[in-house]
């Protein structure tokens, strides 16, 4: 496990470069980048980078990761060895080590993934793909694993928190559970729901669709589902209204509107993201999919202005200080400046030729706690002739110039 000594300089900042920036933690969700263009993105670059702080001596991906404090982080990854076999290593501030997976968690066929449920709690479930009922779910306390005594009913989505005591989830498409530190709740959503953010106590917002209502009678008895979004004031969920969204005439087959997102910004702010979409394929001249992309005014959900370049129609990962990090490895300052996030090219080492299409993936990006620091998981994925592969790396976000 020689290369997992690799990921130091990701704590220490040895070998590293770059200084450091005010961060916070990640607004909400999971980060699935897209991949950059295989342009150069070296060390030339004076915007912000992701340099590589571990590559992994094995083939495959990362598919979570943790950060509790600079000597306390975990990562969990799938390498592809024929069977898939899941990986857990740790960080305890001086070397990585692969750990085998607490017996509380019980056995499963896919590599389970992490839930921060608070400052320094951190539970590991299964992994959610909507089959299983799985009570098997294992806690860190920071020197222990033990089980997680309540964990949610059902096959609960995403968890989103204000702390270990006020926990939400969605348990199928209309129903969300909430942990107060004692016991699981369930309450019934109005509509069907994709996503949950947590503003604030007693402040939770969910989006969706709707299929009954203003806007969804298409003629022939054929619906045309509408976004929805639903409010919980700490005693009740309520419908809240969302604008219609239309295709102009001729309306193409199938049209469907919806809310896939929600994000709760550390200034308040509460933004919904979606789509107008169509059964493509079935009539000529088709128009193109619409984005959705709103924010609470206080009183109602309006447009938002696009964002610049190709910050724009993104979605966004995580917050800091200074803006927005999006899906596809970009960055939206609060000035309104768009950046594409760089990166470099695999050592040869690692088998990666020199001519070869390489794309990076991250899984998830956090704030290590107590630090300026980013800190992401992911996988490098390399196109060439005769021997491609999936690298699973680390990285650290340098700044650049500023």
């Amino acid at each position: 496990m020689a290369a997992l000594s690799v990921l130091a300089c990701l704590i220490t900042g040895a070998g590293c470069g770059a200084g450091r920036e005010p961060a916070r933690p990640r607004a909400g969700g999971s980060a699935d980048m897209s991949p950059p263009t295989d342009g150069a993105s070296g060390s030339s670059r004076s915007g912000p980078t992701w340099e590589f702080a571990y590559i992994a001596d094995f083939h495959g991906h990362f598919e979570d990761v943790a950060a509790l404090a600079p000597d306390d982080i975990w990562a969990v990854g799938t390498e592809n060895n024929g069977q898939a076999e899941a990986r857990l290593l740790h960080y305890d501030g001086d070397r990585w080590e692969q750990r085998p997976f607490p017996e509380a968690l019980g056995a499963g066929a896919y590599a389970p993934r992490f839930e921060e449920v608070g400052e320094g709690e951190l539970w590991l479930r299964p992994y959610a793909d909507g089959t299983i009922d799985d009570k098997h779910w294992a806690k860190w306390d920071g020197t222990r694993w033990s089980a997680v005594p309540s964990p949610p009913p059902g096959s609960a989505g995403e968890l989103v928190s204000e702390g270990p005591d006020d926990v939400w989830t969605l348990n199928g498409s209309q129903s969300a559970e909430h942990w107060d530190g004692t016991r699981w709740t369930a309450t019934r959503l109005p509509y069907t729901a994709n996503d949950l953010a947590v503003a604030g106590p007693d402040d939770v917002w969910a989006v969706g669709s709707r299929s009954t209502g203003p806007g969804t009678e298409l003629g022939r008895g054929e619906r045309y589902s509408q976004p929805a979004s639903m409010h919980w004031d700490g005693t009740s969920w309520t419908a809240v209204e969302t604008p219609q969204v239309r295709f102009e005439e001729p309306i193409p087959p199938e049209p469907t509107a919806g809310l896939t997102k929600v994000v709760a910004l550390h200034d308040g702010e509460v933004r919904s993201y979606g789509s107008n979409t169509f059964e493509h394929g079935e009539s000529v001249g088709e128009p193109a999919d619409e984005v959705i992309e709103w924010r609470w005014d206080g009183s109602q959900w309006v447009d938002r202005t696009p964002a610049p370049g190709g910050c724009q129609a993104r979605l966004p990962v995580a917050e800091d200080d200074n803006g927005l990090f999006l899906d596809g490895n970009w960055y939206l300052t609060d000035s309104g400046r768009c950046e594409k996030i760089g990166r470099h090219r695999l050592p040869t080492a690692t088998g990666a030729g020199t001519s070869s299409n390489q794309s990076l993936w991250l899984k998830e990006i956090h704030r290590i706690p107590g630090t300026d620091e980013w800190i992401g998981a992911g996988h490098v994925q390399v196109n060439q002739t005769g021997d491609p592969f999936d690298a699973p790396v680390g990285v650290r976000l340098n700044r650049g110039a500023v």
